[in-house]
């Protein structure tokens, strides 16, 4: 997009571009998402920016009315797989946070001056500041969800002292966190001052930290079939789907890099939002670390596939008359990734029962079960001795196959085929689930014209085939299938 088609992005307050760049007034000081309700700026008061960071880094703060933290994430960062790509869904995942630039630079295979020149050059903000605003935005959360203490907040959130946090947090949202705590509604999450729960934890709920949130996406959302696959892939102990069609809610259980947690996300569209328009989901997360709180967030972002652009899917695959019925049939439906990308893959590998059985032999037991959650599914480490999953799972256990967010895909896809065991379709399914390639070729299609007609988006496709086909009786209500 060119700076004018922005600006009339801007003037119509167009939603689909919320999180696909911000603009800037630099009469007020603000930056804003495209949608933001106040009066449209002049033109040459408005500056653009590609990411909440570069405007951050240029002396904005951000608007109070629209929430331009609160945005879906750009749907670019799912489709590349340049090292900009890669470098930004780590960041989302917390590796800056973890192992600081360094370890982001080692991951991505650059030096660090390499990272930072690219990130700078194309986002306008290093990986320090990406990562600090991801960090305010963190704090903003827990403010506004929890009643913990600042400083609790503070180092939860990220930051290195209660200082730079109270210092980031007057810079970018020009309030004290106090101040902040104080706000109503903030368009992200529910205020509240006592952890969430969840309906199935009525019996032995787990000891653990609740923050309640909506997770936010744009355009239509095809909830249903996503609720629909999570049922039928639903590992026992590690997975399960309550309620009835319509008003379910997923809950499962997460490894993170702090400990174990449990998390919850209802399926049931919130009041008055149009199944048209954007909206997003209601979730509830129980860490016994709130420092992974947003690595748990983006996990259930990728899991759920919320940062995806329907409009563009719709618009290219809509326009193949194979397709066009089916997209009309169901506008904004998803690709799901994984939650976990290794315990994805090895479930792809042995199928449905014998991940259960993993689970019963080798999963680690949750010290506060609740509902029909008990287990983690078991690290790769645990399962090497075992005969089907033991050769990828001492792949993923030395770090021959990476599923990060910012593994090389096409690296990813060429070590999996290595692997004793795993077929050329298995490493196509988890190169489009555990690591969320939203461009892997759909099953049976001859037609390598039409096929190449629907990139970037042939998962979707392959989506929408699947859906065709299961609505039709032609294939059963199964469990993630194998190789």
């Amino acid at each position: 997009m060119d700076e004018e088609t922005r600006y009339e992005a801007v003037s119509s307050r167009d939603a689909r571009f919320d999180g696909a760049f911000f603009f800037a007034v630099e009469t007020t000081g603000i930056y804003c998402r495209p949608s933001c309700p106040a009066v449209t700026p002049k033109r040459k008061n408005v500056r653009f920016y590609p990411t909440a960071a570069a405007a951050q880094g240029n002396g904005f703060r951000a608007c109070r009315r629209c929430r331009p933290d609160a945005v879906p994430g750009s749907a670019e960062w799912n489709v590349r797989a340049d090292v900009v790509g890669r470098a930004m869904r780590m960041i989302g995942d917390g590796i800056v946070d973890r192992e600081g630039v360094p370890g982001l630079a080692v991951r991505l295979g650059y030096s660090t001056r390499q990272v930072q020149r690219q990130l700078n050059a194309e986002l306008g903000a290093g990986p320090v500041a990406l990562a600090r605003a991801q960090r305010a935005h963190t704090a903003r959360v827990l403010l506004q969800t929890t009643g913990l203490p600042v400083t609790e907040i503070a180092f939860a959130a990220g930051f290195a002292s209660v200082r730079q946090f109270n210092d980031t947090i007057r810079q970018i949202y020009a309030r004290t966190p106090s101040e902040l705590r104080g706000e109503p509604g903030s368009g992200v999450s529910a205020p509240a001052t006592a952890p969430a729960t969840d309906p199935a934890s009525a019996a032995g709920a787990p000891a653990l930290a609740g923050i309640p949130l909506r997770l936010a996406y744009r355009g239509p959302y095809a909830a249903s079939d996503v609720f629909d696959l999570l049922a039928r892939e639903a590992v026992p102990r590690v997975e399960e789907v309550i309620g009835g069609s319509g008003n379910r809610t997923y809950r499962r259980t997460l490894r993170l890099p702090h400990g174990p947690g449990v998390v919850a996300v209802d399926e049931a569209r919130p009041a008055g939002v149009a199944p048209s328009r954007s909206g997003w989901l209601e979730a509830r997360i129980h860490l016994t670390d709130l420092r992974d709180l947003t690595t748990a967030v983006q996990r259930l972002r990728r899991l759920f596939d919320l940062d995806a652009d329907p409009y563009a899917v719709d618009e290219r695959l809509g326009a193949d008359p194979r397709l066009a019925p089916l997209v009309a049939a169901r506008p904004g439906l998803r690709s799901p990734g994984a939650a976990d990308p290794e315990e994805y893959a090895l479930r792809a590998l042995v199928g449905y029962e014998a991940a259960g059985r993993l689970v019963e032999r080798y999963g680690e037991p949750l010290a506060h079960p609740g509902g029909g959650l008990t287990r983690l599914f078991p690290a790769p480490a645990a399962l090497r001795a075992d005969p089907v999953a033991g050769p990828l799972a001492a792949a993923l256990a030395d770090g021959a196959v990476r599923l990060d967010p910012g593994a090389d895909r096409d690296e990813a896809g060429h070590a999996l085929l290595a692997v004793p065991g795993i077929t050329p379709r298995t490493a196509a399914l988890i190169r489009m689930r555990a690591l969320g390639d939203p461009d892997v070729a759909p099953e049976d299609v001859e037609d390598v014209g039409v096929e190449e007609a629907w990139r970037p988006w042939r998962s979707y496709a392959t989506n929408h085939l699947r859906a065709e086909r299961a609505a039709a009786g032609r294939v059963p209500a199964g469990r993630v299938p194998t190789g």
